[in-house]
């Protein structure tokens, strides 16, 4: 059955901002429009997923084991690289079945390395980058994200950055919508932002387009008044 979704993270200079939409899809059906597609790894680890839910929801499951487990055998958590490696390693021996995950794993691996984020891909694709968006919406995220992201961004920029991607995908996607979550993953762990119903994006862009077109319309009559005043002298 087909299915769609937005999901998408990136990192800058305060750490990396993971954003999804929150429709479950099946066919032309809305399945749940108060799905969770950002799973919590560990304390400093959340992964993006797009796919088949139940598929995406167990191996967060078995991954967030085996990453406890290689925590309490040698004292420290593995590195993103190393939980995507993992995940790659365990995903391949399933390619070409139905099972159907896509991951972008979202971490801060300590002082030296910093933010870190891996895609991967249940054919057992293992890709790092700064920037990365999955699912039926990123096209029109990526064309709000690459001309929006940059390293220098402040929280709350980076944080409006991304709920703008998802509005404009889910406003073009059918198979995407409802709410937007944002995840904020730091040296102090991750915290979640407030879910928001994506119509609210959709008010904020009416009000800054009425401005727009009032701060136009007064320019424009301004400059009628300076023409008439000419004519006249």
């Amino acid at each position: 059955m087909s299915h769609g979704t937005t999901t998408l993270a990136f990192m800058f200079q305060g750490g990396v901002i993971a954003a999804a939409d929150t429709r479950s899809s099946c066919n032309g059906l809305v399945a749940c429009p108060a799905s969770q597609k950002i799973l919590p790894v560990h304390s400093h680890l959340v992964g993006t997923t797009s796919g088949t839910s139940a598929d995406c929801a167990l191996w967060k499951r078995i991954l967030a084991r085996e990453l406890r487990l290689y925590q309490l055998r040698h004292g420290r958590r593995l590195s993103t690289a190393g939980a995507a490696k993992l995940l790659a390693h365990m995903l391949h021996p399933f390619k070409g079945t139905e099972l159907c995950v896509a991951a972008t794993l979202c971490g801060w691996d300590g002082v030296r390395s910093g933010p870190s984020l891996y895609y991967v891909c249940s054919d057992g694709t293992r890709l790092q980058g700064a920037l990365f968006s999955v699912g039926s919406g990123s096209p029109y995220a990526y064309s709000v994200l690459d001309g929006g992201v940059r390293w220098g961004l402040t929280v709350e920029e980076a944080i409006s950055l991304a709920r703008e991607a998802v509005y404009r995908a889910t406003h073009r996607d059918a198979y995407s919508g409802n709410c937007v979550d944002v995840y904020h993953i730091t040296s102090h762990g991750w915290t979640r932002r407030d879910r928001e119903e994506l119509r609210e994006e959709y008010y904020r862009e009416k009000e800054r387009e009425r401005v727009k077109l009032k701060e136009r319309r007064e320019k424009q009559e301004g400059v009628e008044d300076g023409q008439s005043s000419g004519r006249k002298k």
